[in-house]
């Protein structure tokens, strides 16, 4: 990184802190590879016009530029800010700043020492700063960006001398499919350079990968893995996501490294394949009492020996069920063994595949329209036909469109969403189609593919698709009918295969009325319609209260139950923020709760419980009305219990003792909804 240059050199530390060693006697000054990187930088320095002695273009974002590219990287953000506070606690005697950028070189955070942080403000080391090579000349930023690898930018090494009392260490941050995300770098005085400092940025980016492909694959079946026993259950291990069929879904660097594949190599591979192990023979091992009683050996197809545990998340993620039992006879040598304590049964021939529909059915625990939702999306799946999702903010669209995804035959290939209305129209449009190289000022230097061609062979989700630009809308549709996108600056077409999922809260039909959506967009992207309930209209509250909340739970952690005011409030509360508020008044009461057996008022933010106390004089949720023709006996009985919640203001207790039975079993008939009719 670098900083503006008047007068004399800028000084960051105290003249008390000891000289480090000159560029010309630090370790990486013999090192061909580290040599050969910053010659490269400077050649590309010198092409762009840019001359050592010129002072940097320190201009940065305005506030309101600043924060929408933070809220467009608000996931890189959650994930790295914790992490960056820890690097900064192990960097804190070198009176560095730690930073974060996007994948332009713009400074997205930056944490450091307060009177540190208040002269790199004033040296452009701000959030809002430009830190790519064309902007700064070479530094480890803009240079790991251009090379995508880690790299030590030292002194002297600067492009321009401006910025040559600078140490800077950075190493770029990388999705599970190896999309560049952005930059980690660790910035200070060139006095205070350790050699260790791009030791522990790799290791850092290394947890905010393993924390992304773990949210990325929450549902899958994990393999920890390494070849020495006591590295697992540490940044060192490999960590692989299976699908039930056996697909390896995506791995982390280190399992990258420790197999010698590539992404892509090992996403076209499988557990037989690269492992030579069944999904039955780890779910086997995953239940029996060999997971508590240490890893298990696999020998690879290559002779090498690995110590591995398998992991799930919460059984909410993955039903007993779902698991596949081995097959009998299945050869174990050089493998898992079979436990004694689990009987080995047949599979039918559909057990070697996904359970149809096992993803979307997870996101609803009985109520019938999600039922009813769920099912329309079963009856599409992979026919072709583009889905459009209606319904509040906050009712999970973007979920509802990854489990369509999930359980389609294109699962194994990307999910590649695009937020209509988080973007400006002028990057929208680079971002969805693609550009070349120099196809507009600011444009990446390699070109970029866009999120169209992004998502070859898998799903294409458009967020807020109401948001798009009316002038773009045409060259979308275009895209979608010819089934190739020509990037930005090119003149090639390239062919494309994607599924088109939408999303909107607004009401398309009428946006087209009015002129400002377009009439033919509109019905193809509308092959099929959904709308998903707001949380206030659904009827499976409390039981998707408690999954909620087991998903919350650490492995092992029982997950807190509701005590009976709790679920009164839930009930009698409106959500106006639907799903996403359920789960952030959840997290925060189970935070609140920790090691105790039930949530109670007590635990519950004060914010929602103002809400929620303010509704509950109103009146109760609607009463089920009852059902015209001919309905079954678990309907009737369904809504009956539903009737006696509804006159006990959603008491448990209260509506168990008007139906004559125990609050277990009344639970029990919750779960149990009736089929929609």
């Amino acid at each position: 990184m670098s900083t503006p240059h008047s007068g004399s050199t800028p000084t960051l530390l105290s003249p008390s802190v000891p000289l480090a060693p000159s560029s010309a006697t630090l370790p990486l000054a013999s090192d061909p590879a580290h040599l050969d990187t910053i010659a490269r930088s400077h050649a590309r320095c010198t092409d762009l016009g840019l001359h050592r002695t010129q002072r940097p273009d320190f201009a940065g974002l305005g506030r309101a530029e600043l924060a929408l590219a933070r809220e467009r990287h608000h996931r890189l953000l959650v994930h790295a800010a914790p992490v960056m506070d820890l690097l900064l606690e192990q960097t804190l005697a070198t009176r560095s700043i730690v930073a974060l950028s996007d994948t332009q070189g713009t400074v997205l955070h930056a944490v450091g020492p307060a009177d540190f942080l208040h002269r790199a403000a004033r040296v452009a080391l701000a959030p809002g700063a430009n830190w790519s090579e064309a902007s700064k000349g070479t530094n480890a930023v803009g240079t790991a960006l251009i090379g995508e690898t880690p790299c030590v930018v030292h002194g002297s090494e600067h492009f321009m001398q401006a910025n040559g009392f600078l140490t800077c260490s950075a190493a770029p941050i990388f999705d599970p499919r190896g999309e560049l995300l952005g930059v980690l770098d660790v910035s200070g005085d060139q006095r205070s350079y350790h050699p260790h400092t791009l030791g522990l940025v790799k290791l850092s980016v290394r947890m905010i990968e393993n924390h992304w492909l773990l949210e990325d694959e929450g549902q899958a079946l994990r393999l920890h893995f390494h070849p020495r026993a006591e590295c697992l259950d540490t940044l060192m291990e490999g960590l692989v996501t299976v699908a039930p069929d056996g697909r390896l879904l995506a791995a982390n660097r280190s399992a990258l490294d420790l197999l010698g594949l590539s992404a892509v190599a090992l996403r076209r591979g499988s557990l037989a394949s690269v492992f030579g192990l069944s999904f039955g023979a780890v779910a086997d091992h995953l239940r029996s009492a060999l997971a508590e009683a240490g890893p298990m050996l696999l020998t690879l197809p290559d002779g090498r020996r690995l110590c591995a545990k398998a992991r799930v998340n919460a059984a909410l993620c993955w039903p007993a069920a779902t698991l596949p039992q081995p097959a009998t006879g299945e050869p174990t040598e050089g493998r898992i063994a079979p436990s004694a304590n689990t009987p080995a049964v047949p599979r039918s021939p559909q057990d070697s595949s996904p359970s149809r529909g096992a993803a979307l059915a997870r996101l609803h625990a009985g109520d019938r329209h999600m039922a009813t939702v769920v099912d329309k999306l079963l009856r599409v799946v992979d026919r072709d036909i583009p889905v459009l999702i209606q319904g509040e903010t906050g009712t999970g669209k973007e979920l509802l469109a990854r489990a369509f995804h999930a359980d389609s035959r294109r699962a194994d290939h990307p999910f590649v969403a695009l937020d209509c209305a988080c973007l400006p129209e002028t990057l929208i449009e680079a971002e969805l189609f693609g550009h070349e190289e120099g196809a507009f000022t600011g444009a990446r230097r390699k070109g970029a593919p866009g999120k169209i061609v992004q998502a070859h062979r898998g799903t294409l989700f458009l967020d807020e698709i109401g948001d798009m630009p009316l002038a773009l809308q045409a060259r979308l549709l275009r895209v979608l009918q010819e089934r190739q996108v020509t990037p930005l600056g090119g003149t090639r077409a390239v062919p494309v295969d994607v599924a088109v999922v939408s999303a909107t809260h607004r009401s398309l039909q009428q946006m087209v009325d009015a002129g400002s959506f377009r009439g033919d967009l509109y019905y193809r992207l509308n092959g099929l319609a959904v709308q998903l309930p707001p949380l206030r209209d659904r009827e499976d509250l409390l039981p998707l209260a408690q999954a909620l909340l087991a998903a919350e739970c650490p492995d092992g952690t029982a997950a807190p139950g509701l005590d009976d005011e709790v679920q009164a409030l839930l009930l009698h509360n409106r959500w106006p923020g639907n799903l996403r508020q359920l789960r952030n008044v959840l997290r925060t009461a189970a935070a609140m709760a920790a090691g105790q057996p039930l949530i109670r008022r007590m635990h519950l933010p004060d914010d929602f419980l103002e809400e929620a106390l303010r509704h509950a004089g109103a009146a109760p949720r609607q009463e089920p009305q009852t059902p015209q023709g001919d309905t079954t006996l678990q309907a009737l009985e369904y809504q009956a219990v539903q009737r006696a919640l509804a006159l006990a203001g959603g008491n448990i207790s209260t509506a168990a003792k008007r139906l004559g039975i125990s609050r277990n079993t009344l639970y029990r008939k919750l779960r149990r909804r009736p089929p929609p009719m």
